[in-house]
C-alpha cells in the first residue's frame, strides 16, 4: 500500500511540472501534442513488451468505437491544454482545466443516469464561482504578452474533452487501465498525424538541442513513465486515497509556475483556484 501512494505521489508531481516541458519546446501545440502521443505510447509499448503483458486483440475489437473517440479526445485536450499554457499563466491554465471533474458532474446525469444531488449541484455552482473570480481578473501576471481570456477558454476546452475521456471510459469494457490508455494514445497519435499534416505540416526549424531534449522528457517521462506509474498504482489503491492524492497535481503546478516561471497569481485568483479545487475534491467525496 505504502508503495503504492509512493508512485501515485510520484507520478502526480510529474503531472504537475508538465508545463516546464510544454513552454521550453518550440513547437505548435498539435506537434508537440503528436510528438508526445507517439514517444509516450512508443514508451508504454515497450514496458508492456518488456513486463509481458498483452493486450485482447477481441477487446480492442469491442471497444473500437469507444477507444478512436476518446483518442480524438486526448488529441484535442492536449491542443487545448498546450495552447492555453502559451495565452496565459500555468497557474490559470491549470485551474481551468481542473474543471473537467465539474462537466462531468454535469453530464453524469444524462450520460451515465447518475443523480444530481442538491450537494453536487452546490459544488458545481461554488466551481463556476470560482471560474469567475479567475476570469473577472486580466492582471494576473506583469507581463503584457498574455491573453488571459483566451488562454481560460482554452482551459475550458481541455477540460471539456477531458471530461469527455473520463466519460468514455467508463463504457470501455475489458481491458486494464494500461492498455486502454496504450490503445488512446496509438490512436490519438494515428488521428493527430494527418491533421498536422493537413494543416500547418511539420515545422522543425525552431527545434534546438535543448527542445528536443524537453520533447523527449515529455513524451518518455512525463507520459509513458508517469502513466505506468499511475497505472501500476491505482491497482492497489482505493478510489478515495487515488482522489486526494490527484490534488497534488493542481497544486504543483501552481507551486511550479511561481517559483520556476516566475508567475504571481492576484488574491481573487487565489480565492477563485480554492474555490474549483475545493468544490471538486468535496464533490469526489460526495461520490465516495
Amino acid at each position: 500500500m505504502f508503495k503504492s501512494k509512493v508512485m501515485l505521489l510520484t507520478a502526480v508531481l510529474i503531472f504537475g511540472v508538465l508545463a516546464i516541458f510544454v513552454r521550453n519546446i518550440n513547437l505548435s501545440s498539435k506537434d508537440i501534442a503528436l510528438l508526445r502521443g507517439v514517444i509516450g505510447s512508443l514508451f508504454l509499448i515497450a514496458v508492456m513488451v518488456f513486463s509481458k503483458e498483452k493486450i485482447s486483440v477481441s477487446a480492442l475489437k469491442k471497444n473500437k468505437f469507444l477507444l478512436t473517440a476518446s483518442g480524438i479526445g486526448i488529441g484535442a485536450n492536449w491542443i487545448f491544454l498546450f495552447e492555453a499554457y502559451k495565452y496565459t499563466t500555468v497557474s490559470i491554465a491549470t485551474l481551468s482545466y481542473y474543471c473537467a471533474p465539474i462537466f462531468v458532474t454535469i453530464a453524469a446525469p444524462i450520460v451515465l443516469k447518475e443523480k444530481l444531488s442538491l450537494k453536487k449541484f452546490l459544488c458545481v455552482c461554488v466551481a463556476m464561482l470560482g471560474m469567475l473570480f479567475i476570469v473577472g481578473t486580466n492582471k494576473g501576471n506583469t507581463g503584457t504578452e498574455y491573453n488571459h481570456l483566451l488562454g481560460i477558454i482554452y482551459g475550458l476546452g481541455a477540460a471539456i474533452f477531458y471530461a469527455s475521456v473520463i466519460l468514455m471510459n467508463k463504457f470501455i469494457k475489458d481491458l486494464k487501465g494500461v492498455e486502454t490508455t496504450v490503445a488512446q494514445l496509438v490512436l490519438a497519435s494515428l488521428i493527430l498525424f494527418p491533421y498536422v499534416m493537413a494543416t500547418s505540416g511539420f515545422d522543425f526549424s525552431n527545434m534546438t538541442e535543448k527542445s528536443w531534449m524537453y520533447m523527449i522528457f515529455l513524451g518518455v517521462f512525463n507520459t509513458g513513465f508517469a502513466y505506468a506509474l499511475y497505472f501500476t498504482a491505482i491497482k492497489n489503491l482505493n478510489s478515495q486515497t487515488i482522489a486526494v492524492l490527484s490534488y497534488i497535481d493542481p497544486i504543483t503546478a501552481v507551486i511550479v509556475s511561481a517559483v520556476f516561471l516566475g508567475e504571481k497569481m492576484t488574491m481573487f485568483q487565489i480565492i477563485g483556484g480554492i474555490l474549483i479545487l475545493g468544490s471538486t475534491f468535496i464533490s469526489e467525496k460526495i461520490k465516495k
